[in-house]
């Protein structure tokens, strides 16, 4: 493995990061979201016997990392390309691939996933949304928050849990849920966070799905569920280290013209080096996140999901600090709306905290890397 890009990559991001100029920080996210669709971004992951690149995370990280880059970064690329659309492909029915991968792929159609629960926190086992058969039907019943997109999105992905008939446990399955499904019902929550995409608690009220709403195996149980939240991982870091990057660069560009004695604030080491620091904070950060990439394109689920976990609590690090210290380096200017760096300040922190907090990414490494023993 090489850490080193392809010139097809370097071409695309060069490609990916004018698309992200010409719009800038006060677009239109559907507007670009339609736009980006059309040159083939949004796609670049799926196959393409279905409209895709046929490429990987590697292709598609990259291009939300420049669209963020550029100070438009698209969050819904995380959840309906990358996780959706990475388990349908892998998964899903030739039906269910027809049917939604063409639209994932040119951005036509959108799919939200469904996973946190407000009891659950960051633990998957304690998932209780359950599935129930119902002859050929399920029948789902549960509550989801934190949801991102439902309003826009055609369909979600659902993670609901099934009662395994030989131990009786229950095991996560992956069900499409389409917008309108009646008992399907979303009430927004009122976030302090201001973006484009808002945030959903789900009700599921004995929710009637047809056999072919389930996505893959039954049986498969956490394989199915990882395969998409490895590429959740990889994508987070991505918006993180894009978000890094344009604070920094908002700085750089402040401290290298802002003159208030007789040199740029840039000249002094109080200023200059904490830039620096935060520039191989975010470059490290990427350097995992390509690993990680990698590794997730070439089938190594078990290296990608370690790889994937380092590299979103990294890239979450990295960011804080680069945008911390871009505030800080414009000062008062930092809290205007002018260079639009303040409403960085609670937007670099969901990297820290989703889809996994930090704690939980340190005891992921702590136990399952080093080997050391848990306290649950």
């Amino acid at each position: 493995m090489t850490a080193i890009e392809t010139q097809g990559h370097k071409a695309l991001r060069e490609a990916v990061s004018a698309l992200g100029k010409r719009h800038g920080r006060e677009t239109d996210p559907t507007q670009l979201w339609s736009e980006a669709g059309k040159l083939g971004y949004l796609g670049v992951n799926l196959p393409e016997e279905y409209g895709g690149g046929g490429g990987g995370i590697s292709e598609l990280s990259l291009v939300l990392e420049e669209l963020g880059a550029a100070g438009c970064p698209l969050l819904m690329m995380i959840v309906s390309p990358a996780i959706c659309g990475t388990v349908i492909a892998r998964f899903g029915t030739d039906a269910q691939k027809q049917q939604w991968l063409p639209g994932l792929a040119d951005g036509t159609r959108l799919m939200a996933f469904g996973i946190t629960e407000p009891d659950a926190g960051s633990n998957s086992h304690r998932i209780t949304t359950t599935a129930r058969r119902d002859g050929t039907d399920w029948f789902l019943t549960g509550r989801k928050v934190f949801i991102s997109g439902v309003d826009i999105a055609d369909a979600t992905l659902i993670v609901g849990r099934t009662e395994d008939a030989r131990t009786g446990r229950l095991k996560p399955c992956l069900f499409i849920v389409p917008r309108d499904t009646p008992g399907f019902t979303r009430r927004p929550i009122d976030m302090e966070l201001n973006a484009a995409e808002k945030q959903f608690e789900l009700v599921l009220d004995d929710v009637r799905l047809p056999a072919e709403a389930l996505v893959g195996d039954e049986d498969a149980g956490l394989l199915q569920l990882f395969v998409g939240l490895n590429p959740e991982r990889i994508m987070t870091a991505a918006f993180a280290i894009g978000m890094g990057r344009h604070a920094l660069a908002k700085a750089v560009e402040y401290a290298r013209d802002r003159t208030v004695w007789n040199t740029p604030i840039g000249a002094h080491q109080a200023i200059a080096h904490p830039l620096a620091q935060a520039h191989i904070d975010l470059e490290l950060a990427r350097l995992m996140m390509q690993k990680a990439a990698a590794l997730y394109d070439a089938g190594d689920d078990t290296g990608a999901g370690e790889a994937a976990n380092m590299a979103k609590y990294a890239a979450g690090e990295a960011c804080v600090k680069a945008v911390d210290q871009a505030v800080h380096t414009l000062g008062g200017n930092g809290l205007t709306r002018e260079y639009g760096l303040a409403r960085l300040i609670t937007a670099a922190r969901v990297a820290r905290i989703a889809p996994v907090s930090r704690e939980m990414i340190l005891n992921y490494v702590s136990h399952q890397t080093l080997g050391l023993p848990k306290s649950y």
